[in-house]
């Protein structure tokens, strides 16, 4: 049988043990938010880089001579 001292030190330890683990779910459930916050803001910008694409692609008829680099 265990002394008491030995069962009251297992279980600090688990009880450190379980501090640490609910410190870093709750940081990494932070970074997840924080990229879930990145990733919903770059779908955003690609669906509105989408649309002015296509609506610069339905203007008029492209000039050659506007698409020039400037040292011609």
């Amino acid at each position: 049988m265990e002394h008491p001292q030995d069962v009251e030190h297992r279980l600090n330890e688990l009880e450190i043990k379980a501090s640490y683990t609910e410190d870093l779910l709750d940081q990494l459930n932070l970074v997840i938010y924080r990229q879930q916050q990145q990733i919903d803001s770059l779908v955003q910008q690609v669906v509105q880089l989408r649309q002015q694409s296509t609506d610069a692609g339905s203007g008029s008829p492209r000039n050659l001579r506007d698409e020039l680099p400037p040292h011609y």
